[in-house]
């Protein structure tokens, strides 16, 4: 018995052609960003055409054409310009990493016992005593009015947003030790400002600072 003949190699041309029908059916919802990206890698390591072949046996034909409909001759003189991977992967991740934000801070606004400013202001009055506040704002802002005779401490995470905390956030001097309250801050596209009562007077830090500029 002759030994078969070895199967004929491959160039840039056969896995530049696979590549296109794996991004068509990648744009087209047949193969998740996850799967386009390992066949395609195995699709620049493939040496044989049945190496490629095995990675679109499973796709739908790359192009249909209508009853009736001319089929439209594709030039081959210009290369097909398709989305470049990491914008796919940026227009895959941008919608994930914005459900996360809605659902984090959807669970700190339901939770956020002192106060939740959305789409707006919102000023919460500590009371005298209180050892901890928990506060929450989206796209709005919150003004935390610690008592006098007491230190803030800031904690939480704000996501595209900030906290403030400026003199109500000082240590006391000569070592005088003052009760401390803890501001527990949450929310996202938005600012929490922790303020004194003479802060407060004055319309917070951000009026504040428009003033001095």
């Amino acid at each position: 018995m002759s030994a078969e003949p070895p199967e004929m190699r491959i160039g840039d041309r056969e896995r530049r052609a696979t590549d296109d029908r794996l991004c068509a059916a990648l744009d087209d919802g047949v193969l998740t960003l996850v799967e386009y990206d390992e066949r395609t890698r195995q699709c620049w390591a493939s040496r044989t055409q049945r190496e490629l072949d095995a990675l679109v046996a499973d796709l739908p034909p790359a192009t249909t054409t209508a009853i009736g409909t001319p089929a439209r001759t594709e030039d081959r003189s210009a290369p097909v310009a398709h989305t470049p991977f990491h914008e796919r992967v940026g227009r895959a991740i941008v919608p994930i990493v914005l459900a996360g934000v809605a659902l984090f801070v959807g669970g700190h606004l339901v939770t956020a016992d002192d106060g939740a400013a959305i789409f707006g202001n919102r000023t919460v009055q500590v009371t005298q005593g209180a050892g901890e506040v928990e506060v929450a704002t989206l796209f709005g802002r919150t003004e935390v009015v610690v008592p006098p005779g007491t230190v803030a401490r800031t904690t939480g995470a704000m996501i595209f947003g900030s906290t403030r905390c400026e003199a109500a956030c000082q240590s006391p001097p000569n070592g005088m030790t003052l009760p401390e309250v803890l501001v527990d801050a949450n929310g996202a596209f938005g600012s929490v400002e922790v303020v004194t009562p003479a802060e407060a007077a004055q319309g917070g830090l951000g009026d504040r600072d428009d003033d001095d500029d």
